[in-house]
């Protein structure tokens, strides 16, 4: 046993190293501005994934292609991206405002733009860690395009199998496929990819897309092309970095003219002096908590509320949405849509204006209006941009007449996280953060506790949480590491400790904010990375996602509003709390 304990040591130590490596060699490449990543400058990266094999990208390591790791990636990157040898990454440098048209990745909000047949350009706004996210797809992509190439390449002088052939006329083809001819060139394409017709057929259409419908086929065929055309005329595919993006990156301009607008928008409400809580979370779940009782009083009488926040979950009801959001506005609510790159939207909710609200959340007519508080929702952020926007926001704003200071009174973070201790849908509440690769770590006084969220039907667990350099890094004996060792790390995430590193900067060095700002972090399971097909790669949260994410919006906005806890109004009245058994 003792063996087999330092064995697993050594393991997620070489993993440890292995990210490591990886962090250094791109910031090394960054720094030089281009690298070619199937040529030795690429080597580093290759080498370092390989030893590493994360469990989101599969069967990496092996002969067959990894196909749940190839969607993955193939979501966050720009449609056409396989077909260029050149991807240029650039700062926001004016394309949005020229003829080319934006090409936004559907898991990825970022503005991409396909130059010419051999030039993709991806828009960097959102730090370093986006940087991160794209060369690490980049890597993996490009060793599955070479695995393509060994398997269809024959011989030195460009001979290919007939597999390869049959598979280049179908999707060379003008006309559309028939099933038939689908079917055949599915057959083909499975052989080269090493995999069975059952396994190619499944993942298949969850490839296409109206305009493509084909685009499995199309995506193989054009990265076994590449690879061809690098092996055999040593055309190699060339990643650069812009000069712009060089020399801005690190700056906070993105972040700065985000954060002044916001404050723009409340000073000329007249928000600037009341109590500020901001929360960080998506753009519905605070305004469907508040509005959506009275909005859809209809609704509400053939569906619990509960029932109706799935149906606000689900795209296809966009009336439904409407109504909460027309709601929401003729009560004040203002949003911000951000024009600055940051890519993170802003809701502002004057709770003085609220009168067509869940009753759980109306204010007393006794409270002075400048003592009601102010709820900012700012969407996700993306890594390292959480302080580059949260060390913004928290600043001063400079005005002609001085600066003025927020009165922030709360920071609430709410974010989707990988869960060591339990499944998806269920409840992480930090204690600590911890930042992968270096012994900082952030621990921290969570106005939330466990006892807040139990007794929901929902797992809940508290302890550390690690802030990775990127999700798609984490293989199963690192994470086992942080999970079994005293660290007792819970989850894991990509923002926290950069959260929590504004803050405590904020509140006790640079005295921006009061010391006293409460600050609060939960976040729901999206997937178990420990769980072989429980990853990110193996689909969405679908609707197992709805129940956490309001309990913990409710949760929140309780302890904005002030509304005691049940054992405390229980004690008020009398009441004794019932317990099990009694």
């Amino acid at each position: 046993m003792g063996n087999l304990k330092l064995q697993g040591r050594t393991r997620a130590q070489e993993s440890s190293n292995a990210i490591e490596r990886m962090y250094i060699t791109m910031r090394h490449l960054f720094n030089r501005g281009f690298y070619k990543p199937m040529g030795v400058s690429g080597e580093t990266l290759r080498e370092a994934l390989l030893i590493l094999r994360p469990e989101i990208y599969g069967s990496v390591a092996e002969e067959k292609v990894e196909l749940n790791g190839l969607l993955y990636v193939m979501d966050r990157l720009p449609l056409g991206l396989e077909e260029c040898r050149f991807i240029n990454l650039t700062s926001d440098e004016g394309y949005g405002n020229s003829h080319f048209k934006p090409i936004v990745p559907p898991k990825r909000r970022r503005n991409c733009y396909r130059i010419d047949e051999e030039q993709m350009n991806i828009e960097i706004t959102r730090g370093r860690s986006e940087i991160y996210d794209i060369l690490t797809h980049l890597t993996f992509l490009f060793i599955e395009s070479h695995k393509i190439m060994r398997r269809v390449l024959i011989d030195e002088e460009g001979e290919v199998s007939r597999d390869w052939q049959k598979l280049e006329l179908a999707v060379l083809q003008k006309e559309p496929l028939d099933q038939a001819q689908r079917e055949v060139a599915l057959t083909h394409t499975a052989n080269i990819l090493g995999r069975t017709f059952r396994e190619v057929t499944t993942i298949y259409p969850l490839f296409s897309t109206p305009s493509s419908p084909e685009r499995f086929l199309h995506i193989i065929y054009y990265l076994g092309k590449l690879a061809l055309d690098e092996m055999l005329n040593n055309n190699k595919r060339v990643v650069t970095f812009s000069p712009v993006l060089r020399e801005r990156l690190g700056h906070h301009i993105h972040g700065e003219i985000w954060a002044n607008k916001v404050k723009e928008v409340l000073l000329q409400k007249n928000l600037m002096n009341r109590p500020l809580h901001i929360i960080s979370a998506n753009m519905h779940s605070v305004m469907n908590t508040l509005y959506a009782s009275e909005a859809l009083k209809p609704e509400l009488k053939k569906k619990s509320l509960f029932g109706i926040y799935e149906d606000l979950s689900n795209g296809a009801n966009g009336q439904l949405r409407m109504k909460v959001m027309k709601n929401a506005v003729s009560e004040g609510m203002v949003f911000i849509e951000d024009t600055s790159g940051a890519n993170i939207d802003v809701q502002v909710f004057d709770t003085a204006k609220m009168s067509m609200v869940n009753p759980k959340f109306k204010q007393s007519s006794k409270k002075k209006e400048e003592d009601k508080p102010v709820i900012m929702v700012m969407d996700y952020a993306f890594g390292e941009q959480a302080y580059e926007t949260m060390d913004e926001m928290l600043k001063p704003y400079q005005s002609e007449h001085g600066n003025i200071h927020l009165n922030v009174a709360s920071i609430s973070i709410m974010g989707k996280a990988g869960i060591l201790a339990g499944g998806k849908g269920d409840i992480m509440i930090p204690t600590a953060h911890l930042f992968e690769g270096t012994a900082d770590n952030y621990p921290l006084h969570n106005e939330l506790s466990k006892e807040d969220l139990d007794g929901h039907g929902i797992h809940v667990c508290d302890g550390s949480m690690i802030t990775v350099l990127g999700t798609s890094l984490q293989n199963k004996d690192i994470l086992k590491f942080f999970h079994e060792s005293t660290w007792n790390v819970v989850g894991l995430e990509m923002e926290g400790a950069h959260y929590q590193k504004a803050v405590q900067a904020a509140a006790r060095l640079r005295k921006n904010i009061s010391e006293d700002v409460k600050v609060r972090y939960a976040y729901y399971a999206s997937d178990n990375p420990l769980e072989t097909g429980s990853t990110l790669a193996s689909g969405g949260l679908g609707t197992t996602g709805v129940k956490p994410t309001y309990l913990i919006t409710e949760k929140i906005l309780e302890q904005i509003f002030e509304i005691p806890k049940e054992s405390e109004k229980n004690k008020k009245s009398g009441k004794k709390e019932t317990v099990d058994g009694e």
